[in-house]
């Protein structure tokens, strides 16, 4: 913009009257290759920039992916896991739109500006000055745009959270709606979340649209002030008609650079506000990794020592007040289970039968007390080296959108045989026979294509495939048939015979006899 007020200096001065015809030919050719020069530019910065944001958002999702995966259980306890995946979606698509057209336009804006603010300078210091005394009240205007985008867009960030929540609900139970009616129900549900959503956006908008003309009309102001002096100065002889040119088409291309550099607050404050969330979870502490203990394969044997245990982190000791001892999940508890050897814990429900053994694989840890492994405890362990000797089924089957072979190896490069005799001994083998791809059949989303007695064989399978020393059953049969129950009652019979110690935590009588 400094080469446009330069010519229009020069023409105003008359420079261009006095030169030969070649002035015809290079003063057009010159203005061609400027912007010649300028589309190349903008081409570049373009490409690389953008290029940049996408490495930008690529390896922030992986780094933020790779931290929850470390997060204790607590965390997912009392989070929400679709405010998860809109962090790791829609923030970092916010914060990679700002690292890139945000970015380009702060910059571009920015270089405009100081080489305008400088040719103003080498025209006319004092009108120059004039001019920048405007330049606090348009900084402190726009930081408090600045705070409006980024309190909206916090909330907008949250609303979408909460847009995501309702929608993953809905859609992960599309039978319970149907067969409950509650189609009306959940639509209000989103309706509602999806209303404040917009709401959020409106207040957004609405900063944007009185920014842009408060800032102009302030900028204009200025403008106009500082004309007036210059035009009295052209009248008294003071500056040339080309320094009047020259210095008022410098002084209006800051117009237009201010106005984009206002108009690109909101989705840079998007961004800053989007990566403050992501700091956030990045900042939230991970799984302790326990001791530096490794052993190839434990014996298996469990011992708890006076175990006593809160959700939140309390002290539930025996001496407690009454208070505590009723929040308390379990208080002094104290078991042993020898290596080759299997017990079965029956109570009501909500007795602490699965916190029990959710201590043992340290998805949580004791309040008081300690749990041992062969003599030692298990904070001692290596944390990979401690689940590596345990292998878990819940009630709550967990299956992935893949075949199910890849989800009995899940993740493991092991021998196909290996895979079929685990499926075998899970009696998975008598249902996959009559699928069409056998083992290399699909499961669907969460399992949706098989009953809950199938899911639960497939986890069994998983778990006898891991050959761990220690097996958790939490209600693992629950699903099962009474024919498919006596079945994996006996195969898991055969297994203690010929591998190390065996820890059921069943709920159901009958299987524990």
């Amino acid at each position: 913009m400094a080469s446009f007020a330069l010519l229009a200096k020069k023409f105003g001065d008359g420079t261009f009257t006095h030169q030969d015809a070649r002035t015809i030919v290079w003063v057009p050719l010159a203005l061609v290759a400027l912007f010649v020069l300028r589309g190349l530019g903008d081409f570049t910065q373009t490409y690389f920039m953008g290029y940049v944001g996408r490495q930008i958002v690529s390896a922030l999702r992986r780094q933020v992916f790779r931290r929850v995966l470390q997060l204790p259980i607590g965390f997912f306890d009392r989070g929400s896991s679709a405010a998860l995946l809109s962090r790791l979606t829609f923030n970092t698509e916010q914060i990679g739109q700002a690292a890139t057209d945000s970015v380009i336009v702060v910059v571009r804006t920015a270089l405009t500006i100081i080489g305008s603010i400088g040719f103003l300078l080498w025209l006319n210091v004092r009108l120059t000055l004039v001019a920048l005394t405007m330049g606090p009240l348009v900084g402190w205007l726009v930081s408090v745009i600045n705070r409006r985008f980024r309190r909206y867009s916090r909330r907008i960030q949250e609303s979408m959270g909460d847009i995501t929540r309702v929608a993953k609900e809905s859609l992960e139970a599309p039978r319970l709606i149907k067969v409950y009616n509650a189609e009306e129900h959940l639509a209000r549900q989103f309706d509602a979340v999806n209303a404040r959503n917009a709401r959020s956006n409106m207040k957004l908008i609405l900063t944007k649209g009185i920014s842009n003309p408060t800032v102009q009309l302030v900028t204009v102001t200025g403008f106009a002030f500082v004309l007036s002096i210059a035009i009295a100065d052209a009248i008294h002889a003071r500056m040339s008609m080309g320094d009047l040119l020259g210095f008022l088409t410098a002084l209006v291309s800051i117009a237009q650079p201010l106005r984009e550099l206002v108009g690109v607050a909101g989705p840079l404050q998007q961004g800053i506000a989007a990566a403050q969330s992501l700091f956030e979870l990045l900042d939230e502490p991970t799984e302790p990794q326990g001791g530096a203990l490794r052993v190839a394969r434990a014996r298996g044997a469990v011992e708890f020592d006076r175990v006593s245990f809160a959700y939140g982190g309390g002290a539930p000791a025996a001496a407690a007040g009454a208070a505590t001892r009723r929040a308390a999940a379990l208080i002094d508890v104290s078991l042993e289970v020898a290596a080759g050897e299997s017990l079965a814990i029956v109570g009501r429900s909500g007795s602490g039968k699965s916190t029990l053994v959710n201590l043992l694989p340290r998805f949580y840890d004791t309040s008081a007390g300690s749990v041992r492994i062969d003599g030692r405890d298990v904070r001692d362990y290596e944390l990979a080296n401690l689940r590596a000797q345990i292998a878990v089924v819940t009630q709550d089957v967990v299956l992935f959108d893949d075949t199910i072979r890849n989800n009995i190896a899940f993740g493991r490069q092991v021998p196909h045989a290996d895979i079929e005799r685990a499926a075998e001994a899970a009696h998975v083998l008598e249902f996959v026979r009559d699928q069409p791809g056998g083992l290399d059949a699909l499961v669907g989303e969460r399992g949706v294509l098989l009953s809950g007695g199938q899911r639960q064989r497939i986890a069994i399978a998983r778990a006898l495939l891991k050959d761990a020393p220690i097996l958790i059953l939490d209600e693992a049969t629950s699903a099962l048939d009474t024919e498919a129950e006596r079945h994996i009652q006996a195969a898991l019979a055969q297994l203690l015979l010929a591998r190390g110690g065996l820890y059921a935590q069943l709920h159901r009588l009958q299987f524990s006899a």
